[in-house]
This record gives structure tokens, C-alpha cells and sequence, in this order.
């Protein structure tokens, strides 16, 4: 190898610090322990204490308030990359809530960022940027910003994305953005644990035709993702203001694969079915309800969750792969084997 390829390998390992936002949720802890591992420092935020029997070594958590508290400088300095994690997600809710969560904290953060000359920063961002209502096949980065007027988290998610993006200054302040599709695995707290939870209740139905198509991401491969995206922006550093898509290059035909999750949790397959222009107006009603009412809870069907259940939502991580050097390290059987166990104690 010659001397300055040998001087960029050591930059790759060298031990850094590294901040990530949301540090204690499901991404976050995952990430966290794996950077941990590597012999990283890493600090954590969130908007809650962490017991001090859950950290380990190299690890550090600070309970901040990133819409209204500005992050120290003690924390912040000789910062090498920093995750933001941390968002306000669900299809329920204030718009402004979902706005101070996920487009302030991001504002801040940026500026933060900027201000104490930290180089990178990875935002985790989500598909639904690119939500339309209308299906998307093999979809990538080509895609324009959707419209968001069903889902205050996805348009809020869009607002950040091209805020962090449009603050990328090549070899000086890298950002890019990664758009990781329906995360889940074990210890996973939303996705596959409400919809076995509404199955074992008898309210889950197939939604639409049951033929479409859409891209799970088990956790292992997106905190892959992660780390790759983090070491590719060491590598090179024009890399950034760009978004890219994660996931499985393996789409499944979702509620087949639902009845054949069930099947090995000793559940019955789901047969019932409403078809999707009921389940959107269903939708839609119940939203004027709950909001005439001024009821918190979420309402059980929403039309953005009809349009997500009935149509087809897949990804090419191609992209990811030629410039990031991601690829899964988890397919689909893999990761179904190894979340069974725990899908059945839930």
C-alpha cells in the first residue's frame, strides 16, 4: 500500500468521538452498541435520564431538550461525527409537535454542528419524504420531495432532510441523509409488535388486494448502513448533500409474509380483507372525528396507513451500495430466524 493510502486506512480506525441523538431508542441503542464496540467514545442524547446501570464502557449519556436547549460546548468539542437519530414518528398527532421535533431539533443541531466545527453529520431520515399516495416500485434518489399533506411526520421529516442536506459544504462540512424503510427487529417497539397485537385482537385486515409489495430493513442492516455511510465520508470527503436509500433488496409481498410470520408464532392466518378505497375513507372519517373530538389516542385506520398497507413501497439501495459501500449483511430468512424467538414472547 502506498504511504498515503496507508495514512487515509488509519484515519478510518482511529478511535473517535461520536454523538448520536435518539441514542436510546431502537436505531439508537443499536448503533450505540456497535460503535461502542468498535472502541468508539459515544455520547448519547435524549430527553430522558439513562440509568447509569445501562451504560458501558466508552459510553456517556446527556439528557438535553434539542428544541429549546442549545447543546454545551464541553460536549460538542473535538466531536469527529454526529448521528441525529432522534425524531417524533407516528401517523398521530399536533403538526407543531411533530414540526418542534423533528425540524427545530434538526435546525439546532445543524447549527450547532456549524458552529463548533464538528465534520460530519449523519442524518437518519425516512422514505416518507417521498410519499405520494400512489405506489412506488425500485423507487430511488431520483424521486422528488412527495406530498406530504396525509402525514405531519413525513412532511416534517422532508422539511429537516433538505435543511441538513443544503448545509453540506464539501471537505468541510459533510451531511447526508439516510432513508432507512420500515425498520424492525427484535426488540423492536412499534412495527411488528402492534400489528401481531391488533391480529391477536381480531382488528387486522388485509388491506387492498394483498399483492403489494414493500421493503422491510431489519436493524442489523441499517446500523450497518450507518457505520458505512460514516466511514465512506472519511474516505472521501466531497461525499455528502445527498440522500440515499437503505434496505433489503429483497421486497416482499407484505401480508403473505404477515401470514407466514403468523404461522411460526402459532397465530392463524389473516384472511379478512377491506378494500383500499374503504379503508381510505375510513380513514379520513375517523380523522375528522378524532379531531372534532379532540381525542390524543391514534385513531385505528388513517389514510396515510391505508395507502401504506394497500400499496406497493420498495426501494433500490443501489446508491447506498456504489457510493457508501453498504450492502446487507442480513437477508430476510436470516433475520426472521433469529427474530422469531423473541416475536413469540411479545
Amino acid at each position: 500500500m502506498d504511504p498515503l493510502g496507508a495514512k487515509e486506512l488509519l484515519k478510518i480506525f482511529i478511535i473517535m468521538k461520536i454523538i448520536i441523538t435518539g441514542g436510546t431508542g431502537f436505531l439508537g441503542s443499536s448503533l450505540t452498541h456497535k460503535l461502542r464496540t468498535d472502541g468508539h467514545e459515544v455520547h448519547t442524547i435524549s430527553r430522558h435520564p439513562l440509568p447509569s446501570r445501562d451504560l458501558e464502557g466508552h459510553s456517556f449519556h446527556h439528557t438535553f431538550d434539542l428544541t429549546q436547549e442549545a447543546l454545551p460546548n464541553s460536549l460538542l468539542s473535538k466531536t469527529d461525527v454526529f448521528f441525529h437519530v432522534a425524531a417524533k414518528a407516528g401517523v398521530w398527532g399536533k403538526y407543531s409537535e411533530f414540526y418542534d421535533a423533528n425540524v427545530r431539533a434538526t435546525e439546532n443541531i445543524v447549527a450547532a454542528c456549524q458552529l463548533s466545527n464538528i465534520p460530519r453529520l449523519i442524518y437518519t431520515s425516512t422514505p416518507s419524504v417521498v410519499f405520494s399516495g400512489n405506489s412506488i416500485n425500485n423507487g430511488n434518489e431520483s424521486l422528488q420531495y412527495g406530498n406530504s399533506s396525509l402525514s405531519s411526520y413525513a412532511k416534517t421529516k422532508s422539511i429537516a432532510e433538505q435543511k441538513v442536506l443544503r448545509a453540506n459544504e464539501p471537505g468541510r462540512f459533510q451531511t447526508l441523509a439516510l432513508r432507512p424503510h420500515l425498520v424492525w427487529g427484535k426488540k423492536d417497539p412499534h412495527l411488528l409488535p402492534r400489528v401481531i397485537s391488533r391480529h391477536r385482537q381480531g382488528k387486522l385486515r388485509i388491506i387492498g388486494s394483498g399483492e403489494n409489495q414493500v421493503d422491510l430493513t431489519h436493524i442489523d442492516n441499517v446500523t450497518h448502513a450507518h457505520v458505512c455511510a460514516m466511514v465512506a465520508m472519511q474516505k472521501n470527503s466531497n461525499l455528502g448533500g445527498k440522500p440515499y436509500f437503505i434496505g433489503q433488496d429483497e421486497p416482499i409481498l407484505l401480508w403473505k409474509w404477515l401470514n407466514e410470520l403468523f404461522q411460526l408464532i402459532n397465530l392463524p392466518p389473516l384472511t379478512q380483507k377491506l378494500s383500499f378505497r374503504n379503508a381510505f375513507l375510513l380513514g379520513a372519517a375517523l380523522e375528522s372525528t378524532f379531531k372534532l373530538l379532540l381525542i390524543k389516542k391514534e385513531p385505528p385506520m388513517t389514510r396515510f396507513v391505508a395507502c401504506q398497507l394497500a400499496h406497493d413501497h420498495w426501494f433500490s439501495a443501489q446508491s447506498a451500495q456504489d457510493e457508501l459501500g453498504y450492502y446487507p449483511i442480513k437477508n430476510m430468512k436470516q433475520a426472521l430466524e433469529d427474530s422469531i424467538p423473541w416475536l413469540k414472547s411479545i
